[in-house]
């Protein structure tokens, strides 16, 4: 079973993660992870601590000589910004935040929500989900995440291949596919900035080169739907995630939502099976299981809850009317989360394909990986 834990605090010494059950034998290159930190600081509307952030991965355990050992794997990234042990407490609770409800919980402080809560802590995600990439590689399988919609402007793709797509992305400030809506949007979260607001988006995130049968119908907790969902709600200011049609799929009639079973020979050698399916209103996900079609999920991020122009708060001391405490934040951070996103989603597909072929090393899952698709081919 392959899992991650995360510790660490926005203004603490570092962000670890600690992933176990990956498979001995997969290369490991450092430098693919410190890219997608490095997209992670990115995005047009980010706030000053990316200025002061460069985040690079140290892998601490589970590598030799570059190639996964089989024992755990941990993954620090430093951070330069650490005062934690130098900063106040809040005294008035940001509306939208954890603020509040966890100190009511934990009968604690403001400081010791916020801190974990933060989305600094996605830092060690992303760092678990680019090493899971690392393994789908192997298998030719990609998670590509960008930004779908920002403040209310929907942005089409432009049609291409995945690597036309991912080249525009990368080309963009907003990590959207199509260059003739950079502008409007940059212009809109400039006059956000101005006003002291903030934008949130959609993401969608693609994976391409799927087999058949990850995930599984047999018990619900197991169903691989199930375990993504969990996956991006669990990313910090995430508020609803669909696959495929997702909610338009309810608005629509049976005959414009199922997607058709043809069959191309020509196609047999391919993950597919050689089963093409017109349409991919289910988002490569049937019963809990992938059909051998790309993945497709989305999800709705809100905007930061920390504003420049404070919302109405109360001071927990007085119980006296208050604006909220600001800490320093982003405007906006929709692309930096399709980041996020694109690698929690790798790191349950990688969960996935270790369960379906798993074996304490690489070459066992590539012998299992054959023997599934020559079986299956002769079904």
């Amino acid at each position: 079973m392959l899992r991650y834990w995360t510790a660490g605090e926005s203004h603490g010494k570092g962000n670890i993660a600690l992933v176990d059950g990956f498979p001995a034998g997969v290369p490991i290159d450092p430098a693919p992870i410190n890219l997608e930190l490095k997209r992670r600081q990115g995005g047009y509307g980010r706030g000053g601590r990316q200025r002061i952030e460069t985040d690079l991965v140290d892998i601490k355990s589970g590598i030799w000589q570059g190639t996964s050992l089989g024992s755990p794997i941990a993954l620090e990234v430093v951070n330069k910004d650490y005062k934690l042990e130098r900063l106040g407490d809040l005294e008035r609770p940001r509306p939208g935040h954890g603020d509040l409800t966890g100190a009511m919980k934990y009968l604690g402080s403001i400081r010791g929500i916020l801190e974990r809560a933060s989305a600094r802590e996605s830092v060690a995600r992303v760092s678990a989900g680019a090493l899971a990439q690392q393994l789908l590689a192997q298998f030719g399988i990609e998670s590509f995440g960008y930004v779908a919609e920002l403040g209310g402007i929907r942005v089409e793709p432009r049609p291409g291949t995945l690597v036309e797509q991912r080249a525009l992305r990368d080309a963009s400030e907003l990590y959207i596919l199509n260059p003739d809506r950079e502008q409007v949007i940059k212009d809109l979260i400039d006059v956000c900035g101005k006003e002291g607001d903030t934008l949130g988006g959609v993401i969608e995130v693609r994976v391409e080169g799927l087999p058949f049968g990850l995930g599984t119908h047999a018990q619900w907790d197991r169903k691989l739907d199930g375990k993504l969902a969990q996956a991006v709600m669990a990313v910090q200011a995430i508020k609803g995630v669909e696959i495929g049609l997702g909610f338009e799929g309810a608005r629509r009639r049976g005959s414009q939502v199922h997607d058709p079973i043809l069959y191309d020979e020509t196609a047999r050698s391919s993950t597919t099976l050689g089963f093409r399916r017109p349409t991919n209103n289910a988002g490569g996900l049937e019963a809990g299981m992938t059909n051998g079609q790309p993945l497709v999920i989305r999800a709705a991020k809100k905007p930061i809850s920390t504003l420049r122009k404070p919302l109405a708060s109360i001071n927990l001391a007085t119980k006296e009317t208050a604006e909220a405490n600001y800490e320093r934040s982003d405007v906006c951070a929709v692309p930096a989360a399709s980041v996020i996103l694109q690698n929690v989603v790798a790191f349950e597909i990688a969960a996935a394909l270790i369960d379906k072929f798993g074996g304490d090393s690489l070459l066992e899952m590539q012998a299992r990986w054959e023997q599934f698709h020559e079986l299956a081919r002769a079904k």
